[in-house]
């Protein structure tokens, strides 16, 4: 009947799993055989990877729409670059879809893998989904793919599993593998030398694997350590696999201690390096309440001890070292700022000792964390000073303050009280006055991170030692500190850069 208007086609993305065509969904199947177009796409010599996994299900009626790159690879002289001709193309294959969809035709598009995984397809679906009636068939992705041909858990438990494209920057890539339990790099190829040198430098490349055109023709799978980079083509992925039960070696020639810094909590203030750190010990060693900060891993050996057995603790880490041993001595905060680091080193220069390697890892200090929170007090030069009398006289520590404030320095003031010292911060205070005005700003940050956190912001005058304590931190502004009120009520401290001239 003239003047009645067609009803729109159906949008459908295929995927159609690693390369085996025998992996295709039965709903792949399915949708192809009752599809009208068969879209997919290819580079300029007209292949297409996608097209021959379906080959046996494509049907001579079909209406094939071949959608060729216009640059892979190479470069181009498109005036918007690389990124302007693929618009360009995209907006174009998407408008010869939506004209099979506008006459009334299914279309679906192939994909390798599944479609909305790293997949052409997504881009035909941004262009297209809104204005179409649209279904997604998943398909089995070169990831599953690739742990089902080496044989081994991708995954296990707890442990987290990172995928990366190798396009990212190598530290970008060493970073992430660093930090994380297994994981799995996409697009080789071109990239391959850089996946490799993240590997390495991140400490993983003896535990990565390689698998090639996984369930294809010409299927390649073992060590990445051993993989000529000018045999790697693209589609090939490089597994960090589970390490749930995997091998350690219960004995090395030499083991290594590794003193790492958890921050002021939980896993939001661990760096990259230190999880990687963390995830590659065999034993953790530290004063518990640390220690809880860190997953339990199948495999490992976990040393709780009391905080007041520092030597002790850095003992048993070279002792544990020496037998071959990965040892990763847990501390709070930076592990250099009173904290293990100096009692592991001090330990590690004993003649028995000196063949054992320690490495230090920095984490975010106390103070940092403290002052992130209130703003920037810490923004001039400033000094480090721990109230606690235990390892150095009274005496020493007065004098410390007094000859810190007389220079106008900001104060960061570790170890302020505890159950048994109340007074040493009633008397810092007094102390400062002395130098100070007694409105300076000062910041009382108690738990930074933890779920009690409390940061305040009150004046040296009116420093109450009753609300402090050992998980506290104190920072003293100088003559130039400002506490300012912010348009949302909040307060917040700084102090300015430049100091004015005498």
């Amino acid at each position: 009947m003239s003047g009645e208007q067609t009803a729109a086609g159906r949008l459908y993305g295929v995927g159609l799993g690693p390369g085996d065509p025998s992996l295709m969904t039965v709903r792949a199947v399915e949708v192809i055989a009752a599809a009208d177009v068969i879209a997919y796409h290819s580079a300029r010599h007209g292949r297409s990877i996608a097209r021959s996994i379906a080959a046996r299900h494509l049907r001579a009626d079909h209406i094939e729409e071949r959608l060729v790159y216009p640059v892979t690879t190479e470069t181009t002289d498109h005036p918007g670059g690389y990124k302007g001709a693929m618009e360009d193309f995209y907006a174009e294959a998407s408008a010869r879809l939506a004209a099979h969809l506008d006459a009334g035709r299914t279309v679906a598009v192939l994909a390798e893998g599944d479609p909305l995984f790293y997949g052409s397809y997504m881009h035909m679906h941004k262009r297209l989904a809104d204005r179409y009636e649209t279904e997604v068939v998943p398909g089995v992705t070169s990831v599953s793919a690739a742990a089902a041909r080496l044989g081994t858990p991708l995954v296990e438990g707890e442990e987290v599993l990172t995928i990366l494209p190798g396009t990212l920057p190598e530290e970008e890539l060493a970073a992430r593998l660093a930090s994380t339990d297994t994981a799995v790099v996409m697009k080789l190829g071109r990239t391959f030398t850089k996946v490799r040198g993240a590997l390495e430098s991140s400490g993983r490349l003896a535990e990565a694997r390689y698998v090639e055109r996984a369930t294809m023709e010409g299927e390649r799978v073992g060590e990445l350590a051993e993989v000529d980079p000018a045999s790697v083509p693209y589609f090939s992925v490089a597994v960090l696999p589970s390490r749930v039960d995997a091998e350690r070696p219960e004995a090395r020639e030499r083991g290594e201690v590794v003193v790492v810094g958890t921050g002021p909590a939980g896993p939001l203030w661990l760096t990259p390096q230190t999880r990687g750190a963390l995830a590659d010990a065999d034993d953790l060693v530290g004063y518990t309440t640390y220690l809880d900060r860190v997953p339990v891993r199948a495999g490992q050996a976990r040393h709780g001890s009391d905080n007041r057995v520092e030597a002790e603790r850095a003992e048993f880490a070279l002792q544990l070292a020496r037998r071959g041993r990965r040892v990763a001595v847990v501390s709070g905060g930076d592990p250099g700022v009173f904290a293990m680091a100096t009692a592991v080193l001090e330990a590690a220069s004993q003649k028995e000792y000196t063949d054992v390697p320690v490495r230090v890892l920095p984490g975010v200090t106390a103070a940092n964390a403290a002052a992130a929170r209130a703003g920037a007090p810490l923004g001039h030069d400033y000094a480090t000073i721990s109230l606690s009398d235990r390892l150095k006289p009274w005496e020493v520590i007065a004098e410390r303050l007094r000859a810190a404030a007389a220079a106008d320095l900001v104060l960061a003031l570790y170890n302020p009280g505890s159950r048994s010292r109340t007074w040493q911060v009633g008397q810092a205070r007094d102390l400062l006055l002395e130098h100070r005005a007694a409105d300076t700003p000062v910041v009382v940050a108690r738990d930074v991170g933890g779920p009690d956190e409390s940061v305040r912001i009150v004046e040296l005058g009116e420093l109450d030692p009753a609300e402090v304590d050992m998980r506290t931190i104190l920072l003293i502004g100088s003559s130039q500190t400002r506490a300012v009120q912010r348009g949302d009520g909040t307060r917040i401290v700084w102090t300015p850069r430049r100091y004015p001239e005498a």
